[in-house]
């Protein structure tokens, strides 16, 4: 029967930067849901302030219905896509970057709705919270405060992380190529930041929402590397397979990787694509017993 692709975004984006992805699929002959977490598309706000000409002290100061969004709402939505998918069929479950948080948890709850998982250089957090491993070596090339400059307010003060991704600051643009669309030209960078929205909840998870043995370590696993990463390094990439690994040794990850930055698979998703069409087709061995 044919699986349906449930695909989970990252930080700041949305089930937009799906779209090409999807239609890659679709040409493939495969079915694809793409998720908008809570508060994300239309559900996001998109302040008077944040157009042109900006209002900084406004963009400042203005709430966001992201606030108060936290992690267990993110899995609480994805678990009612996901079972609703599976009365259709398989399902693969499909995570980039900080989406990877949402879908671990879920793993973590919902085992039984899920015949794949597929991390496309995603956070699957199994010794640390996400937090503490941007203290690890393997983050030592990120630096957190290059978008220091793109920072519109206090998280504090707002209850939520608010980034101006439509700054004309070059420094802050700069940083934001470098770490997400590097090997892209200027043009599609610019296009896949107009994507972006402005807000993102500061609800990372903790210890209880990493990935466990029981329940997510039952699941068929893939881990898609992006080989030019410069935003989840591969460095990183590969302790987060490994320590999924010692996690499951009897489970261990099915290891692809692709050529390309923290976006480009997005921007150019034929490959992708393929990667991900030639995982409909493993048999799906029983995992839920």
């Amino acid at each position: 029967m044919q699986p349906t692709f449930v695909l989970v975004h990252g930080a700041f984006a949305n089930s937009f930067s799906f779209a090409p992805l999807q239609a890659e699929l679709g040409l493939l002959g495969h079915r694809s849901v793409a998720v908008d977490l809570p508060g994300h598309g239309f559900q996001a706000t998109f302040t008077r302030a944040y157009q042109s000409p900006q209002d900084p002290e406004g963009l400042a100061t203005a709430p966001g219905s992201i606030k108060g969004v936290t992690l267990a709402d993110n899995v609480a939505h994805l678990i009612g896509i996901l079972e609703r998918a599976k009365r259709n069929g398989p399902v693969i479950l499909v995570a980039h970057s900080r989406g990877g948080i949402t879908v671990t948890a879920a793993a973590n709850a919902r085992p039984d709705l899920i015949d794949r998982l597929v991390y496309v250089s995603a956070w699957c957090p199994v010794r640390l919270d996400v937090s503490d491993y941007y203290a690890e070596p393997e983050m030592a090339t990120v630096d957190p405060a290059a978008f220091a400059s793109a920072l519109a307010g206090n998280p504090a003060d707002l209850g939520l992380l608010r980034v101006n991704f439509r700054t004309a600051n070059p420094d802050a643009l700069a940083a934001f190529k470098a770490a997400f669309l590097a090997d892209g030209t200027d043009e599609q960078f610019h296009t896949f930041l107009n994507t972006f929205q402005p807000d993102e909840n500061l609800d990372v998870g903790g210890s209880a929402d990493r990935a466990q043995a029981a329940s997510w370590g039952r699941i068929p696993k893939t881990y898609i590397r992006l080989a030019d990463d410069t935003s989840l390094p591969p460095a990183l990439q590969d302790r987060l397979i490994r320590e999924g690994n010692e996690l499951t040794p009897d489970n261990p990850y099915d290891v692809r990787t692709l050529a390309g930055s923290h976006l480009q698979w997005l921007v150019a998703p034929a490959p992708a694509a393929r990667v991900l069409g030639e995982l409909a087709t493993l048999p799906a061995p029983s995992v839920h017993a």
